[in-house]
C-alpha cells in the first residue's frame, strides 16, 4: 500500500535538510571527551571586578564534531505506520533509513469576508514524516524532471 504522498521540497523544509547535512562543532565535559576523540582546547579570558584588578584566568573546553545525517520530509496518509514509512522510502529510492519522526497535523479552520458575507472553510488535515537516512545516502527530487 502506498503510504506516501508526496515529498516535501519547501524553503522550510530545505533549510532543515540544509541544517541537519552540516557538521557540527559541539562541546562535550572531561569525562566524556576520551570516549567522543574530543580535542582539548585552552581558553584565556579576563574577569573584571570592582574592587580588585583585572585576572587573567584559562580555562580548558573540549570539542568533537558529530557527522550530519541527512533529513528529508515527506507528506504520508494518516493512517501510516513509521515502520511501513521506512519500508516504502527505502523501497522507492534505494536507500538506508536510520529513524522516521511524524507529525500530524490538525485541520485549520478559516474564515474570510467577501461581497457574499462570511465564507467559512477548514484545511484539511496531514501527517508529516521526517525521514533521516544512512551516512553517505541521498535523496535527489529533481532526478527525474527533464
Amino acid at each position: 500500500m502506498a503510504f506516501i504522498i508526496k515529498p516535501l521540497v519547501t524553503e522550510k523544509m530545505n533549510d532543515l535538510t540544509e541544517k541537519s547535512s552540516a557538521d557540527k562543532k559541539l562541546y562535550t565535559s572531561e569525562k566524556k571527551a576520551q570516549a567522543k576523540n574530543a580535542t582539548a582546547e585552552t581558553r584565556s579570558y579576563v574577569v573584571k571586578s570592582k574592587h580588585k584588578e583585572a585576572q587573567t584566568k584559562e580555562k580548558t573546553v573540549y570539542t568533537y564534531t558529530k557527522q550530519a545525517k541527512p533529513k528529508y520530509g515527506f507528506i504520508v496518509k494518516p493512517e501510516a505506520t513509521k515502520v511501513a514509512i521506512k519500508k516504502e522510502v527505502e523501497q522507492l529510492y534505494n536507500v538506508k533509513v536510520t529513524d522516521v519522526n511524524t507529525i500530524l497535523y490538525a485541520g485549520k479552520r478559516l474564515a474570510r469576508y467577501t461581497k457574499a458575507g462570511l465564507v467559512r472553510g477548514q484545511k484539511n488535515a496531514f501527517k508529516k514524516a521526517i525521514v533521516t537516512l544512512k551516512e553517505g545516502y541521498t535523496i535527489d527530487f529533481y532526478s527525474n524532471i527533464k
